[in-house]
């Protein structure tokens, strides 16, 4: 990443891809009245939302650059910030919602420290390192959060009565 606006462009495909895949998984979540955990994902989609908001904010007045997905430069092939909709079950527990959840933003905050710690560019630096705080509150947040939820048991997705899909 060359430019601020190159940075401001990842910044808002990041926060915007999260917010969209945390809805996402509460949707699905929402359908099997996994009422708890589809609340927490959508506060985790409101937070990124938040970010995103202040990512817009600061790109006021700049011409973004329209990357393709492939031109993003993301340590992999999926923003860092983006939770993986294969990990959802539709009776998974808050325990493992969030801990998907707090995985992902600490890809986030990785990906904003590595920038903030290796980029060339001193206001891309500068940037980062304030992102990479942000989201190093998400996981403190999030830390806190999972304390206050068990482990699931080992039988946590018996469902004597699974739903059926109706092709």
């Amino acid at each position: 990443m060359e430019t601020v606006e190159d940075f401001l462009a990842h910044a808002v495909a990041l926060e915007e891809d999260s917010a969209v895949r945390f809805d996402d998984m509460a949707d699905a979540l929402e359908v099997h009245q996994n009422h708890e955990v589809t609340e927490l994902f959508r506060r985790m989609a409101h937070y990124s939302r938040l970010h995103l908001a202040e990512a817009q904010k600061m790109a006021e007045g700049l011409n973004l650059p329209h990357f393709k997905p492939w031109e993003y430069k993301w340590p992999d092939a999926e923003p860092p910030e983006t939770p993986g909709m294969d990990a959802t079950h539709y009776l998974m527990t808050p325990h493992q919602a969030l801990v998907m959840a707090l995985d992902s933003e600490k890809r986030g905050q990785a990906f904003y420290a590595d920038l903030a710690a290796r980029n060339a560019n001193e206001k891309i630096r500068a940037l980062a390192a304030e992102f990479a705080e942000e989201e190093a509150e998400h996981v403190a947040l999030l830390e806190t959060m999972l304390a206050k939820y068990p482990e699931p048991s080992d039988d946590w997705d018996e469902d004597m009565d699974p739903p059926a899909a109706v092709d």
